[in-house]
């Protein structure tokens, strides 16, 4: 508000939803922001500060604007300025909180508790005056001590009950000051390094132009690394350790030298500071060691001579030579003895060190070259292997090569602008000397260049095509591009110490730059002539791969254009070198010579499948060259079979499947014909089956089944069950022929000549138990006795899968002679291998009576037993075990059957018991009024009226609810449905009475009783003799049905029916089961048959 020169407001601001509680705050301040200073009030009220700027503009306008806002965690009770940037809070608690005002960075927290500050609470409540404020007032009069604290001339005055107490910001040295008082020397130098930054906060003494203030603090700071260096000496344990001693200095000297470096005084860090650390040993080592990150980093570069000089000696004492390496090639080296630092590198073997101490040193680049030439060049002149060290060597000579010449400065940094074109004619002059300085008589010319491919020939030939590269305006560099290229042609073509592989990479090299739009380069054609017949050579087996590789990667560098192409493909053809024709028959687009490459090649063989795939797969081939393509692939087709079946089916599958027939005449070996069909037909993995092989002709299948026959005869019954286009009497045919007993076996039953089947099956059988009896005096009898086993198992799973679908009668002629079968080997064995094979055969026997007894009634197969002429001439103990089993098996079905009956008894006792609670259970309605007419149930209407009660808790009279058509008549009994729940439901369910059985208990089941107040005896005893015989009615059948079908699986009524039709005397009578009717329709005769013993659902009690 503006009092003068008239009253006006310029701003209004809302206190929002605060605490009534909360004390409100004002607080004036003059702020400099960029030219001016105008006032900024704080407003608060609460935890959250508004800071308001008033200004005045040109024409005397006052502008308030809103700043910056402080969210604080605590409620605030004073705000007061202490500077323009500086404020001080004072919540509830007394804490007094300092904070920076464009940061809003608490800098520190004050507890003023001590102070026991006055409150103005007797003057806003108004004690004196018997405390006839308003209860806002008296709310904040707890809180308030607005003259209670004051400032002035950037002190707080806070007024306590016993004293005065007074605060102000420290300056920027007794903050300092005060760090150091308390030994806390880093936070110091940390503290004082932010004044000298100008990134500290509430900044008291230090004013001036920032560098006379920066120039103050680091004085300071100087005065406080001496003293840190002093204490780190002073406080050193002197005992103990040496490790302890290590430790406390590598936590201390690093500081003194991270603040030196920042304060850009290395003077004072290698002088005085160096002098005062070196007085102890262990200091000075970590004073050496810590150096070494600065230099790395590039922040140390120049050291003085002598702290140098105590580097490398301190590195070279402990075996840090890594490390000497790595500081010598950041440093500026101008201060030390080159010579002895060479010789160090040299005797350490640091060549990266070496190397950039000429180089930056004397500007010598290449002395380097030849010390590395020296070491290298003896071995490889003498056709010895180099050493790790030498190889090394090698590398580092190579990469400094090419750093020389790219203008780059090795191992690290740019050559200087101005020495980088002498620099590239020193190191070319260097590399085409005709002998080097101390040459003996019988070096070769050329000895640098020699050596160098030699070490690595095609590395060297890299360095030089990327030198190549920048050559393009240089005439003089031109010049040497061609002098070198002369004189690689001249040291390894006319010299046979190179191999194949060396060779064809000059002419790979020599091809790529004659390839070059700008090409300068001249090269005598008869040269790649020569290479092309070296290379080509047919009497030369040796590097045969190596030398077809190398003329594969010059014709791909561009180096066909210099060599004549049917010439190429002669010698290509005479060397063999299939790739290399492959290459010249794809520039023509003879696809199909392509495949005689391939398989001609024996390491690309199998190749030859893709390739024939894409070209006819893939689109961009013309349709001349895919069935020329097609043709070859057709007369190739039986060596690719005899290549790989596999690959060759598919491939046939995909693309020839109309030419099968003529693809298997031109097969004339069975063998092969045999193993390509078993890779069309059957299944494998990571083969796709094409769509087009069931359209193939059935004699296909046929032929395969017939090979299978004589090559694979115990695969053709699996392979019969997996194939399904072939004839049946032709296959049977075909088993027959070749006497496969069982795959006849399930060709029969496929046909459904199950008897036929059974008859194969039984001579198999009878075969195996004759050869049995044969040689039961031989050692073999185990694999026997398998054979006859596993036939047995495959003849009783053909009767089983045959008697589901056969009568009593039919069955018996299926078991009944497998049975005899089995059985009358037993009584001609010798006594001898009775006592071998009666065990077996009557475990057999056993396995064959337990599947036979699910089929043929016991009392049949104990009669046809006792019928048998052996075993009715009284010799009845020698089935004692056979017929003991079979009664132990009938005793364990009868167990598991009455057991079963048991638990259904128990489970449809279960289910009426429920039934019946809650058919009886009474009703309880929602309210005693009719839900039609809405009047009391025990209103009389007429006499013949009776009261209905649903489930749902509805009740309504009789005549209602005929009124709104709720009663159905069935036989003679009313059908009661509710009206409201029916109501509800008409518009989705149509207008039929709809039942409620998707609760847990049916709606429609009702209690009715007369509406008579005063029922005469003989209607009472009329009503308890009929809840007495009580009558299941349609809505509680229905109710009964619902609960039924609340569990799966066969119906308990069902079961217990059948149960008393075949357990009409419990025990009594139970091998009466031989009627056929009864095995053949029983739930216990079926396979599926699962008993579903689960606990009975829960329902609404």
């Amino acid at each position: 508000i503006g009092l003068k020169p008239s009253l006006k407001v310029w701003m209004t601001f809302p206190y929002g939803r605060m605490d009534p509680s909360s004390v409100p705050l004002l607080a004036w301040h003059f702020v400099a922001q960029q030219s001016s200073v105008n006032p900024v009030l704080a407003f608060c009220r609460g935890d959250v500060v508004h800071f308001l700027l008033v200004k005045r503009d040109e024409s005397g306008t006052i502008h308030v604007s809103k700043q910056k806002q402080l969210h604080l965690h605590y409620d605030l009770i004073n705000f007061t300025w202490i500077n323009s940037r500086t404020v001080v809070l004072l919540d509830s608690a007394e804490k007094l909180h300092v904070i920076d005002r464009q940061t809003q960075e608490e800098l520190e927290t004050v507890e003023i508790s001590e102070v026991q500050l006055v409150y103005n609470s007797s003057h806003f409540k108004s004690l004196a005056t018997g405390g006839n404020v308003s209860q806002a007032l008296a709310l904040v009069g707890e809180k308030a001590c607005y003259q209670s604290i004051c400032s002035y001339g950037g002190q707080i005055f806070y007024l306590g009950t016993k004293s005065v107490h007074v605060m102000l910001l420290r300056n920027w040295r007794e903050r300092i000051d005060h760090l150091l008082k308390q030994e806390c020397f880093t936070e110091a130098l940390a503290l004082a390094w932010s004044f000298h930054e100008g990134k500290a906060k509430a900044v008291v003494g230090l004013s001036g132009e920032p560098n006379k203030r920066r120039v103050v603090v680091a004085d300071r700071m100087i005065e406080i690394l001496f003293q840190y260096a002093d204490r780190a000496l002073k406080k050193c344990p002197d005992q103990g350790k040496i490790q302890v001693m290590e430790q406390h200095f590598q936590d201390m000297v690093p500081v003194i030298v991270d603040y030196c470096l920042l304060l850009q005084r290395t003077d004072l860090l290698f002088t005085q500071m160096y002098d005062k650390l070196s007085e102890n040993s262990v200091a000075k080592d970590v004073f050496l060691e810590c150096l070494e990150p600065y230099i790395l980093n590039d922040k140390l570069v120049g050291l003085t001579a002598q702290v140098m000089k105590d580097l490398l000696i301190h590195f070279q004492d402990r075996n840090m030579m890594d490390s000497v390496e790595a500081c010598i090639v950041h440093m500026d080296i101008t201060s030390l003895d080159i010579q002895q630092v060479v010789l160090m590198c040299w005797e350490n073997h640091l060549y990266d060190a070496m190397i950039y101490v000429y180089n930056s040193g004397m500007n010598d680049f290449i002395s380097p070259m030849e010390k590395l030439f020296k070491v290298i060049a003896c071995p490889l002149s003498a056709g010895k292997a180099l050493t790790d060290e030498q190889v090394v060597m090698g590398n580092k000579l190579l990469v400094y090569i090419s750093c020389c010449l790219a203008g780059r400065a090795y191992p690290l940094g740019d050559i200087p602008e101005d020495l980088v074109p002498l620099v590239k004619n020193q190191v070319f002059e260097f590399l085409i000397r005709l002998h080097s300085p101390e040459a003996s008589p019988e070096e070769e010319v050329y000895p640098y260049m020699r050596t160098l491919l030699h070490f690595d020939t095609r590395e060297f030939l890299n360095v030089l095509a990327l030198t190549f590269e920048d050559f393009e305006n240089d005439k003089q560099a031109v010049e040497y591009q061609q002098r070198m290229v002369d004189i690689l042609l001249k040291v390894m073509v006319e010299n046979s110490d190179f191999t194949p592989s060396q060779v064809g990479c000059l002419f790979t090299f020599l091809a790529r730059q004659l390839a070059k739009p700008e090409n300068t380069l001249f090269v005598n054609r008869v040269l790649f002539d020569q290479v092309l017949e070296f290379l080509c050579s047919p009497d030369d087996d040796s590097r045969h791969s190596e030398r077809q590789q190398v003329l594969l990667e010059l014709l791909q560098a561009g180096g066909i254009v210099q060599f004549e192409e049917n010439r190429l493909i002669r010698l290509a053809e005479k060397a063999e070198f299939y790739q290399i024709c492959e290459f010249m028959y794809e520039r023509k687009h003879q696809y199909d010579k392509i495949i005689d490459c391939y398989l001609q090649d024996p390491v690309r063989k199998e190749d030859v499948f893709n390739y024939i795939h894409n070209i006819l797969s893939i689109p961009g081939y013309s349709a001349e060259e895919k069935q020329s393509t097609w043709n070859k692939a057709m007369g190739k087709i039986e060596e690719m079979v005899s290549l790989n079946p596999c690959k060759a089916a598919d491939m046939v599958a995909t693309h020839f499947i109309e030419q099968i027939d003529t693809i298997i005449r031109k097969l004339q070996d069975p063998f092969l014909l045999f193993q390509f069909l078993k890779s069309m037909l059957e299944p494998r993995d990571g083969a796709q089956i094409s769509q087009e092989i069931p359209l193939m002709s059935p004699a296909v299948s046929e032929l395969y089944i017939d090979l299978l026959c004589q090559f694979s005869p115990l695969h053709v019954t699996e392979a019969l069950k997996a194939l399904e286009h072939y004839r049946i009497e032709e296959t049977l045919q075909i088993a027959q022929k070749h006497k496969l007993l069982e795959a006849s076996a399930y060709l029969l039953e496929k046909k459904g000549d199950v008897h036929g089947a059974f008859l194969v099956m039984l001579e198999k059988l009878q075969s195996k138990l004759v050869v049995l009896i044969q040689e039961s005096e031989k050692p073999k009898e185990v694999l026997l006795l398998k054979d006859v086993e596993d036939t047995l198992s495959e003849t009783i799973a053909l009767c089983q899968r045959a008697s589901h679908s056969l009568n009593q009668q039919q069955r018996e002629a299926l078991w009944f002679p497998l049975l005899e079968a089995m059985m009358s080997p037993q009584k001609l064995f010798s006594p001898a291998a009775s006592q071998q094979y009666s065990e077996p055969l009557k475990c057999l026997t056993m396995v064959m009576l337990n599947s036979m007894a699910a089929f043929i009634a016991l009392p049949s197969i104990l009669q046809r037993i006792l019928q048998d002429p052996v075993y009715g001439k009284g010799k009845l103990g020698e089935i004692q075990g056979l017929i003991l089993g079979m009664l132990e098996t009938f005793n364990y079905e009868q167990t598991l059957l009455e057991t079963t009956t048991n638990l259904l008894n128990q489970d449809l006792h279960w289910s009426l018991s429920n039934l019946r609670a809650c058919v009886t259970r009474g009703l309880n309605p929602k309210q005693d009024y009719c839900c039609v007419c809405l009047q009391q149930y025990k209103r009389r209407q007429e006499a013949a009226d009776e009261i209905i009660i649903f489930s749902c808790g509805h009740l309504y009279h009789s005549l209602c609810l005929l009124s709104k058509e709720c009663g159905v008549e069935t036989v003679g009994q009313t059908r009661w449905t509710c009206y409201k729940c029916n109501s509800r439901k008409k518009g989705g369910q149509g207008s039929e009475p709809v039942s409620e059985f998707r609760q847990g208990r049916p709606s429609s089941m009702v209690q009715m009783k007369a509406t008579s107040s005063y029922p005469s005896a003989r209607e009472e005893c009329g009503n308890k003799k009929q809840t007495a015989d009580t009558v299941l009615d349609p809505q509680q059948i229905q109710a009964f049905d619902q609960l039924c079908r609340m569990y799966r699986g066969t119906s308990r009524l069902a079961l217990l029916t059948e149960l008393s039709r075949t357990q009409s005397g419990e025990k009594h009578g139970l091998l009466n089961v031989s009627q056929s009717s009864l095995a053949a329709n029983s739930v216990f005769q079926n396979e599926n048959f699962q008993l579903h013993l689960a606990p009975p659902p829960l329902t609404d009690n």
